[in-house]
């Protein structure tokens, strides 16, 4: 028996996704033509109280389009340190749109409204970039799965406002946060000027995300995606895959959110694990006491016993709990953590 805990995203369709998938309407996307797609986007416009939204392959395309939707050339935006956007989208931010990222020493992929507030170039001294933009992440990935305070980023919502920045949310995980933190969709909506979406993380699709704003950024954000590369033919087979999982797929979170503690639990009392990061939602970031150990020998210990864990630097360790990570495998898990 395999345990697959690298990533949410190492999933395969269940039963009653791949009968939504094979029984899909499509037609062709790139036309507007294919109903599945289309339904998508409306359902999920519609959950969030936002206008429109578009289907993508990926959540680095989403972000990207953001990106280059709110800013031009030569400006900067606002980000903590560990946003995804600036760690794991292969420099996609200065390469796309021709932006900077001004980087803030948050807590564990967090930041505050004051600390945005400092990080904002005054908009008259043009030997600085112009700031346009801010951006967060929930849940902050390199931060342990960590939800955003509420408040917080309503706080960050005026100070946007205050100062005419976009505001965009890198939702990969938002699904694990709004369940773990009891908020609903329609609270992020009114909130940001766009969202991005993963559909193929938590939810257990095969494949996509979504973009979603206002009408006249989706227009906007659907030639981006074409030059990017984005588009997508007969996908409803996929959209039906997401319609699917958003059916079933999202309060079941809470099950992976339960054994990511129990794990980190386990993890905690052994004399060999240096810290373990506070576990909120499904994402377990621990560090090894190198002295009995190293990171890679540890990895390699849990491979031979048929668990996949991996290496994030910086000696960081990550494991993932997900749809397809089951009851026996989460306790053949704990027994090996007891024996090591």
């Amino acid at each position: 028996m395999l345990i697959n805990l690298i990533s949410d995203t190492v999933t395969k369709p269940t039963k009653g996704m791949l009968d939504a998938m094979m029984s899909a309407a499509v037609g062709d996307d790139v036309f507007k033509e294919d109903p599945t797609v289309n339904a998508l986007e409306e359902k999920v416009a519609k959950l969030f109280g936002m206008e429109s939204a578009l289907f993508f392959p990926s959540g680095t395309m989403t972000n990207q389009t953001a990106i280059k939707l709110h800013t031009q050339p030569g400006e900067q935006l606002i980000c903590d340190k560990y946003a995804h956007i600036y760690n794991y989208e292969g420099g996609g931010v200065s390469f796309n749109s021709g932006v900077s990222c001004r980087l803030v020493d948050g807590d564990r992929g967090t930041m505050t409204a004051a600390q945005v507030v400092a990080s904002i170039n005054p908009p008259d001294f043009y030997h600085s970039p112009l700031t346009t933009l801010v951006c967060v992440e929930n849940t902050a990935n390199k931060g342990s799965g960590t939800c955003w305070d509420f408040q917080e980023l309503q706080k960050i919502k005026k100070v946007c406002d205050e100062h005419q920045l976009g505001y965009h949310l890198d939702g990969a995980r938002l699904w694990n946060a709004m369940v773990e933190k009891n908020e609903t969709a329609l609270q992020y909506g009114q909130l940001f000027d766009t969202i991005s979406v993963c559909l193929s993380k938590g939810l257990g699709c095969p494949v996509g995300s979504l973009l979603i704003g206002t009408k006249e950024h989706m227009n906007k954000a659907l030639r981006i995606r074409k030059i990017f590369g984005g588009g997508m033919r007969q996908s409803g087979f996929l959209a039906a895959a997401a319609i699917y999982a958003l059916d079933n797929h999202v309060d079941r979170l809470a099950e992976d959110h339960k054994k990511a503690k129990e794990i980190g639990k386990a993890l905690s009392v052994k004399s060999f694990i240096k810290k373990v990061e506070p576990i909120e939602t499904n994402i377990v970031i621990f560090e090894i006491d190198e002295s009995f150990m190293t990171s890679d020998q540890f990895v390699h210990t849990l491979k031979e016993k048929d668990i996949l864990i991996i290496g994030m630097g910086q000696g960081k360790l990550r494991m993932v709990t997900h749809l397809d990570y089951t009851d026996e495998m989460h306790e053949k898990l704990l027994k090996q953590l007891v024996a090591i």
